[in-house]
């Protein structure tokens, strides 16, 4: 009996430990970020749809850097561009009018790139929840050019969307705030307030939503796009005592937000400042840091200079040095490590990661490879120096 029993403790470790190393080989807890795929035989290549951290010969960066030159040579004419970029708002509601919610896949890989979007004490749960969509939601999602995150690279239908006033904190917390003469919000009862701007149709809306449900935590969202945020709040998990959808141009400065300064706790932007003119980008990021509290976070995921989106605009697209219109008007910048850097910075940010995502897609169907390049990016508002009076 001792022996069969020694025999089974032993068998049972057997199992423990394989699973073990099975949890760490598959990324429960990345080892690096921005995925740990690597290339180390050119003969693999075509075996997977993305390889990670890829690095370039001085022949491939010479060679990107001159395709760049070549197709920004011819400028469109400056009156074209104002009607472009007076427009702006047009395409976009032109866009999503005919893709709807089908053109981009849901941003699953947002909480293992961005655990701070969880509120404390929810990052370990979740970030192990969504492990098993890593691999197939990202990085390696397709190997096709025409993948929704590769062009524009722009989850129980809830009660909760019928709650009572009764039972609504926010409204709970709204009354409250009045008996007080207080300044009224949505949202002001969360401890842990989160915006993204440039939302889209919800595609990282409602996975954060969905990580969300259980805390003390609010979402606002917006787009300068009518027909984005009419989506937004069409979907059957839209769910106002949680989340604030709200059309908003971020390059207008007079322009107000409903909610006061210093109220966040973590700002996202992915793929949506390169599509303001680089003149106005610094601007914005400012405004949108003041909304942070000290210590909150600036999350931004974006184009990186030289991507294959980049190189592959023909002659008469480009509007200035390294920015784009796309055939449906829609604009694109590619960004640079130092111009990132400098971005944040200068709006009074502290760097924590400022990372060149450069990776090999590949199209596995038509034996293609494309070398793809984005910026991700995190920056602290310092806290608050006690000695200081502001």
């Amino acid at each position: 009996m001792h022996h069969l029993r020694s025999f089974s403790v032993a068998k049972l470790a057997k199992v423990f430990i394989r699973l073990s190393l099975r949890l760490k080989s598959t990324g429960r807890r990345p080892s690096a970020p921005l995925g740990t795929r690597i290339l180390t035989n050119p003969d693999d290549v075509f075996k997977h749809n993305m390889w990670d951290h890829v690095q370039w010969t001085e022949e491939e960066k010479e060679n990107a850097r001159q395709k760049a030159e070549e197709n920004s040579c011819v400028q469109i004419p400056l009156m074209e561009q104002g009607k472009i970029l007076l427009e702006a708002s047009h395409y976009w509601d032109k866009f999503y009018e005919t893709h709807q919610d089908k053109f981009f896949k849901d941003r699953k890989w947002l909480f293992l790139e961005f655990p701070e979007l969880l509120p404390p004490g929810s990052k370990e749960e979740i970030t192990n929840r969504c492990v098993n969509d890593h691999q197939e939601a990202y990085p390696h999602r397709t190997g096709s050019s025409t993948d929704p995150e590769t062009r524009h690279q722009h989850d129980e239908i809830s009660s909760n969307h019928h709650r009572t006033v009764a039972s609504n904190p926010q409204e709970s917390c709204r009354r409250a705030a009045v008996e007080k003469n207080e300044t009224v919000f949505p949202g002001q009862h969360a401890s842990f307030r989160i915006l993204e701007v440039g939302c889209g149709v919800g595609n990282s809306v409602f996975p954060i939503l969905d990580s969300i449900k259980h805390a003390d935590a609010f979402l606002y969202c917006c787009d300068f796009s009518q027909c984005a945020i009419q989506l937004v709040k069409e979907h059957p998990e839209y769910d106002d005592s949680m989340c604030h959808a709200f059309v908003h141009d971020i390059c207008e400065e007079m322009a107000s937000l409903p909610f006061p300064p210093q109220s966040l706790d973590v700002i996202l932007a992915v793929f949506v400042l390169s599509s303001i003119h680089p003149d106005r980008i610094q601007g914005v990021v400012n405004r949108l840091s003041s909304y942070l509290k000290h210590g909150g976070i600036f999350l931004f995921r974006d184009y990186g200079r030289y991507d294959f989106s980049q190189l592959r605009f023909k002659k008469g697209r480009c509007l200035s040095e390294n920015f784009y219109t796309r055939g449906d008007g829609t604009c694109v910048y590619f960004f640079s490590k130092e111009e990132v850097h400098d971005l944040f910075s200068k709006a009074g940010l502290e760097e924590i990661q400022n990372l060149e995502d450069r990776r090999l897609q590949v199209n596995r169907g038509k034996k293609v490879v494309m070398h793809r390049v984005w910026m991700q990016s995190k920056y602290r508002k310092l806290h608050r120096n006690p000695l200081s009076p502001s």
